[in-house]
């Protein structure tokens, strides 16, 4: 899984501010400025989780927080499609 893809992930699921771009530039930012709260980002969690076939964790939201940590998460859990 690449930046692209959680990028869809994100739009799909959360949504996007039409203040913010969502590009390659995101991926060291943190979710909350880029306008996604936990809410958001279970919603994410769980589409990774059924899109992937991988076990994330209650504790994945608490656990990431920029796009980069997400990924990461999601490779060492096995989902790198």
């Amino acid at each position: 899984m690449g930046l692209n893809e959680l990028i869809a992930v994100l739009r799909r699921c959360a949504g996007v501010d039409d203040e913010v771009v969502l590009d390659d530039t995101i991926i060291d930012t943190e979710f909350d400025a880029l306008g996604y709260d936990s809410v958001a980002l279970l919603e994410v969690t769980s589409d990774l989780e059924r899109t992937y076939g991988i076990k994330l964790g209650d504790d994945a939201i608490d656990a990431t927080s920029t796009p980069r940590e997400v990924l990461s998460l999601v490779a060492d859990r096995g989902g790198a499609k």
